[in-house]
């Protein structure tokens, strides 16, 4: 396992146990904000690989052939089921009928490079932004609710901020970006997000999988668990790399007790670690 899978594995696991034993109260959470807007302020973290739960049936997203075999129990730390994805080996399910034939060629090209021990370059690993859906990979998501935006700080491994307008249109013209432009609205006790205006330069998932301008992200959150748990359903469509759409869900837990962890990653980074000591260049 290289330096970054095991990072990433140890502190997964180590808060895994934290939620069945030490997970915050989260009936103290107000439900809601002005009488009707359901409150989703604070802090969520999601557990480990492979970062979703894919549908009981119809498309599902790509995912990691490679398993990690399952681990045993150490004190301080739970053990993984079996077939949990192996981050050091990422090989995708090219075969997977909701890709084009030219994005599954991608895909599978970036599966060899990962299985001859080669890190192939993704946003996380090259210090570039992470927009949805790769960016929720993060393990840690901060809510700031405002009544005109709401504010997503993702954190662990890596640190990126999305601003979503509530109530308010995608403007046209709209020039394709890192973020692309979110905007939002409530449905009942759901709040539901649409993002177009991503750019190319990014994968919807660390299997490869490409995207292009016409990427469409729509996501939809709601409180389940008595409030002890934030369910985010997501729908992504491109028409240009994938054959249809396809959904899936992903679970956070209440976790105010969680506090971000500092991490510098800049696209560029002149002042890289030379031989473990930082040089100014």
């Amino acid at each position: 396992m290289n330096k970054c899978g095991a990072m990433l594995a140890v502190f997964a696991l180590a808060t895994i146990p934290a939620w069945a034993a030490d997970a915050p109260n989260a009936s103290a959470v107000q439900e809601k904000l002005d009488g009707a807007i359901p409150n989703f302020t604070g802090t969520w973290q999601h557990p480990a690989f492979p970062w979703f739960e894919p549908p009981a049936s119809g498309p599902k997203p790509v995912t990691n052939l490679m398993r990690w075999p399952q681990l045993p129990i150490t004190e301080g730390m739970a053990a993984t089921k079996e077939g949990v994805s192996n981050y050091d080996e990422l090989v995708g399910d090219y075969k997977n009928p909701i890709l084009q034939p030219w994005a599954a060629d991608i895909v599978k090209k970036f599966g060899e490079i990962s299985r001859a021990g080669v890190t192939y370059p993704n946003p996380s690993n090259q210090c570039q932004p992470m927009p949805p859906p790769f960016t929720f990979k993060n393990f840690v998501l901060v809510v700031l609710q405002e009544k005109d935006m709401i504010t997503f700080l993702y954190a662990n491994p890596q640190h990126d901020i999305r601003r979503i307008r509530l109530n308010a249109a995608h403007p046209k013209p709209l020039t394709p970006s890192w973020y692309g432009d979110s905007v939002g609205h409530y449905e009942g006790d759901t709040l539901v997000v649409d993002t177009v205006g991503l750019n190319d330069r990014t994968f919807i998932d660390d299997e490869g999988s490409s995207h292009s301008t016409q990427l469409h992200v729509v996501e939809r959150y709601r409180k389940i668990d008595g409030g002890a748990k934030l369910e985010l359903t997501m729908t992504v469509e491109d028409p240009v790399t994938l054959e249809h759409s396809y959904s899936y869900k992903r679970i956070y837990h209440w976790r105010p007790d969680v506090r971000p962890q500092e991490y510098i990653c800049e696209e560029n980074n002149r002042n890289a670690p030379v031989n473990g000591v930082t040089v100014a260049k």
